[in-house]
């Protein structure tokens, strides 16, 4: 379904996708039994295209239902994100569900390394962190999904301030290297719950684990705050880019 939905894209937009991922809870691997499908994807256009004056459109928005969120971005648009270490171009990269992929994709993802920022990455999770606890979880019955939007970028915080390096996509590798033993079992039982209800599921607030929030919260914002500035040039990204296009155009005269 999702691959005809590709093909559909490439058709009608005439572009080339070079990776199509699962960017949510499926690639997290806590989905729920009615959770929809986070499609997203990076595309590349004719030359033409990008030597236009007037400006081009750099998002796709396909579709958006119950069933199917599916949206991506022109290449360049993606690698600009990449240059300033937007962490949602890595974390595209990084997914283990992959419905797409290229030669094109696999070398984007070798040199991704080169542009990651440890700094903006914690910024990124502590801010997805906080903002989903202060939002959602301060209520006496909470949804049970919501804990686990601020669970794991916490988790995922802590990776990078523990073992300095991107953190991976599956919740359970971060349960695994980061969170207290004496949480375990809260999170596994929440974990189950949530995979065995709908998205709307309640449960009540659970105090030890709010602790855990509220003290991880500070010390990786302090992390942030610390963190080194590294600034990057554009000369992978730039040559990656014109290959990239220039394959295009051969595929497209073909």
């Amino acid at each position: 379904m999702i691959r005809k939905k590709l093909k559909e894209i490439e058709k009608k937009e005439n572009v080339r996708i070079i990776m199509a991922v699962e960017s949510g809870s499926r690639a997290w691997g806590f989905a729920s039994p009615d959770s929809d499908y986070d499609v997203r994807f990076v595309y590349v256009r004719q030359l033409e295209d990008y030597l236009r004056l007037e400006k081009t459109k750099d998002t796709i928005e396909w579709q958006l239902d119950d069933v199917l969120d599916i949206s991506g971005w022109d290449l360049k648009k993606a690698l600009q994100l990449m240059h300033d270490s937007n962490p949602s171009i890595f974390e595209w990269c990084a997914s283990p569900v992959v419905y797409q992929s290229s030669d094109a994709f696999e070398e984007l993802k070798r040199i991704r390394g080169d542009y990651y920022s440890r700094k903006k990455s914690l910024y990124h999770y502590w801010h997805m962190a906080n903002g989903n606890y202060q939002t959602y979880l301060q209520g006496e019955k909470v949804r049970i999904k919501k804990y686990f939007y601020v669970i794991r970028p916490l988790l995922a915080a802590m990776w990078v301030v523990d073992k300095k390096t991107q953190p991976p996509m599956l919740f359970l590798e971060l349960l695994d290297a980061e969170l207290p033993v004496g949480l375990r079992n809260i999170v596994d039982e929440l974990l189950e719950k949530k995979q065995k209800m709908p998205e709307m599921g309640m449960a009540s607030k659970i105090k030890k684990l709010d602790n855990f929030i509220d003290r991880q919260l500070i010390e990786v914002k302090k992390a942030a705050d610390t963190e080194e500035t590294i600034k990057r040039d554009w000369k992978l990204l730039d040559e990656f880019f014109c290959r990239v296009v220039g394959e295009s155009i051969r595929e497209y005269q073909a």
